[in-house]
């Protein structure tokens, strides 16, 4: 009598021969001393069934020693929320409000994970995980506990790095080539969700190139998985069966704050291009070509009389940018960057921000019907700032800036939230609008803002005459609202 039904046998035999075992790789010894397989396996092994039921229990056993439980500790001062009325005459002749101080301290506590991936005890976690700590505590998976400091975070990735000084051998991850995942391949995902020390749960990818789940300004390329995810999983491995990583574990989509088997993680090669940035400088610089791009719609395809659905549309070049001194025109379609197919305009903003800044690189287009072959050199991002206040001038009549400790601590907000106007130009649209110097902008059109580029950005993908809704608070009164202006 068989031991299994048919069907299930069945199964089984289409999972064994769904996974490969890797007999040749070539493994690359990075200077940062972050090991990577960097060639796909050349040969195919059938995996038993008794092997394949070994195979979770093999990655889990050789990554949970360099997965790691992070605690980390935030502490702020925060502004009295009764600040504003203690001061107010007459609620404090008719109410008598005790005198409290304007300020207090709070102290948060979180907790994460991360992963060890070099023998000098780097460890590679989320930003989101680390973002703003005042102490941060490792716990190995041997119940060693270790004071971290920040090495570098990238906040337009979500990663991190941090250090530990470690008197005991560490051991580390080893990390694979994300571009080679594909869809349905099984995953297995290791962290501390909820505080429960290296959980193993597994999944499928569910799919690639996943974009527009966080912050539209960012840098993103997720894959999707429904292998569970939960908090506290953040900044953790997922992997593949061969005990690879091919992502770092970030988010979820979730209504119940749990998983749903709806999880993201960020690709491998992305993480390990930050992550040797970080370690070598502590900073990220990345490359920019000075280019507003839209995504190829079916209706703008036809009304292009365009063959294809895939490429990005330029909406319009920043003036001097290298895009500008290269001849690319609004209205072109950018097919390919550097010899790689451009899918959409997140691949190519990832594609041209990972590049060297000064490297030329040759860009596919098509013109009017017509393919063509430009030449570019990449430029540095930082440099964009510039060119970005220009445009916000000729399309607002307005210059920005951060907003200074004074003005979070006055108006009760959060750190990295929002600009002020710094300059006006009298006859612009801001100035007619009836905006001052000093007044604060916090949203554009429902989305938050953190900084002058991400002002800029968003301004520079309207079109001319379009309105754009700005949640605004009056510097003179303190009172917030929208007001809708027409940019230029």
């Amino acid at each position: 009598m068989n031991r299994y039904p048919w069907y299930i046998s069945i199964v089984l035999v289409i999972m064994m021969l769904s996974v490969g075992a890797c007999t040749k790789e070539d493994v690359t010894n990075v200077s940062s001393g972050i090991t990577q397989v960097t060639k796909a396996p050349s040969e195919k092994t059938t995996i038993n069934e008794k092997d394949f039921r070994n195979v979770i229990i093999n990655v889990a056993r050789q990554n949970i020693p360099a997965v790691v439980h992070i605690e980390v500790t935030q502490r702020q001062d925060v502004v009295n929320p009764l600040s504003s009325i203690e001061s107010d005459p007459f609620f404090r002749r008719f109410f008598n409000f005790p005198q409290e101080p304007r300020r207090f301290k709070r102290e948060m506590k979180g907790i994460g994970t991360g992963m060890i991936i070099n023998r000098d005890g780097y460890i590679l976690t989320n930003n989101h995980v680390v973002a703003g700590a005042t102490q941060i505590q490792v716990i190995l998976s041997s119940e060693s506990r270790y004071e971290a400091k920040t090495v570098g975070t990238d906040p337009k990735t979500d990663l991190a790095v941090i250090k530990v000084s470690a008197k005991e051998k560490l051991p580390f991850v080893t990390f694979g080539d994300s571009d080679r995942v594909q869809v349905g391949e099984w995953v297995v995902a290791i962290g501390q969700p909820r505080g429960l020390d290296q959980t193993v749960t597994q999944g499928i990818i569910s799919a690639k190139h996943r974009q527009g789940i966080t912050d539209p300004s960012t840098y993103q390329d997720f894959l999707q998985t429904d292998a569970a995810i939960n908090p506290g999983n953040s900044g953790g491995p997922l992997l593949n069966l061969d005990g690879q990583v091919i992502g770092v574990n970030s988010i979820i989509a979730s209504q119940s704050g749990g998983s749903e088997g709806i999880g993201f993680a960020i690709p491998s090669n992305m993480a390990i291009h930050i992550a040797k940035a970080l370690m070598s400088t502590g900073r990220i610089q990345r490359g920019w070509l000075g280019i507003t791009l839209q995504d190829i719609t079916f209706e703008k395809r036809k009304a292009l009389g365009l063959d294809m659905s895939k490429g990005a549309y330029v909406v319009d070049v920043v003036t001097g940018g290298p895009a500008f001194r290269a001849g690319i025109k609004a209205g072109d379609v950018i097919v390919t960057f550097d010899g790689k197919d451009v899918a959409d305009t997140g691949e190519l903003r990832n594609l041209v921000a990972t590049t060297p800044i000064g490297k030329e690189v040759t860009l596919g287009i098509v013109r009017g019907g017509k393919k063509l072959s430009i030449a570019a050199r990449v430029g540095n991002l930082e440099d964009s700032a510039k060119m970005m206040a220009v445009s916000l001038r000729d399309r607002l009549g307005v210059d920005v800036r951060p907003l200074n400790d004074n003005e979070v601590s006055r108006y009760g907000i959060e750190q990295d939230q929002g600009v002020a106007i710094s300059r006006l130009e009298p006859k612009g649209p801001m100035a007619k609008a009836g905006f001052e110097i000093d007044d604060l902008i916090l949203r554009v059109n429902e989305q938050p803002i953190d900084s002058a580029e991400r002002f800029s950005t968003i301004v520079g993908t309207l079109k001319s005459g379009q309105s754009v809704n700005l949640f605004i608070v009056d510097h003179r009164s303190g009172r917030a609202g929208n007001i809708q202006v027409a940019v230029r």
